[in-house]
């Protein structure tokens, strides 16, 4: 019995490598048309008696303003080029500082959210935790920085019902994701850490301070996806 269990257990784990290194390789090359947020957020709509949208508009990194990627690797991630996934002082710094117990801190790269946001659900547990350093791991051996970034730039939420950086131009100021001025991109990459609470537009003393701050960042940010190619 423990031979046909244990036989089980590894055929069930050579499935799920294989299905998840293929839907990798297949997301290096294809848009990704929905992610399990979206499925989730739609049905809290529903449960909450409100009628269920959801704007989502992929566009190619070309299509993109460069404010826009520079603002997200300035508020979210400073080493997204130079890390292989993993921002390891600023995940212990983030452990710091909420054993400490303040406003609680995560240490997450834009990798691990891509990798939490287009194959994971939401949650801090253990086993979501451990999934995501696996899928991380896999988008950054099969993806190029590049590809990470313009997956994550059009899969993240950023406001109710709004996903990706197409989406969030048009909703936020009434036009296309590659004509963001450094200004406007920082007011997307500000709201980042809760889309739902905060605004881009006609924002708090809070959003503003954040968004000057952004856009001081952003011009030390080095915006260079070949030289990164070159390092692995």
């Amino acid at each position: 019995m423990m031979r046909k269990i244990f036989r089980f257990l590894f055929k069930l784990c050579l499935w799920f490598v294989a299905i998840s290194v293929l839907s990798v390789l297949l997301f290096r090359f294809v848009p990704v048309p929905c992610t399990p947020l979206m499925v989730i957020r739609a049905f809290e709509q529903k449960a909450n008696g409100n009628e269920m949208h959801s704007s989502h508009d992929w566009v190619s990194i070309d299509e993109i303003s460069v404010n826009m990627q520079k603002a997200v690797i300035a508020s979210e991630d400073d080493t997204f080029l130079d890390h292989n996934g993993f921002n390891f002082e600023a995940m212990q710094k983030a452990y710091e500082s909420n054993k400490k117990g303040k406003k609680l801190k995560g240490g997450s790269t834009i990798s691990q959210q891509t990798a939490k946001n287009v194959f994971l659900w939401q949650g801090r547990s253990y086993f979501r935790k451990g999934l995501e350093a696996y899928f991380t791991m896999l988008i950054e051996l099969l993806w190029s920085k590049e590809r990470i970034m313009e997956v994550y730039l059009n899969s993240i939420e950023m406001g109710d019902g709004v996903y990706g950086v197409q989406a969030a131009a048009q909703h936020w100021y009434g036009k296309d994701a590659k004509n963001l001025t450094a200004y406007e991109a920082a007011g997307i990459a500000a709201i980042l850490p809760n889309p739902l609470k905060y605004r881009a537009t006609n924002s708090s003393a809070y959003i503003n301070r954040r968004k000057a701050k952004i856009v001081r960042l952003m011009r030390y940010v080095q915006l260079d996806y070949n030289a990164n190619e070159k390092k692995k």
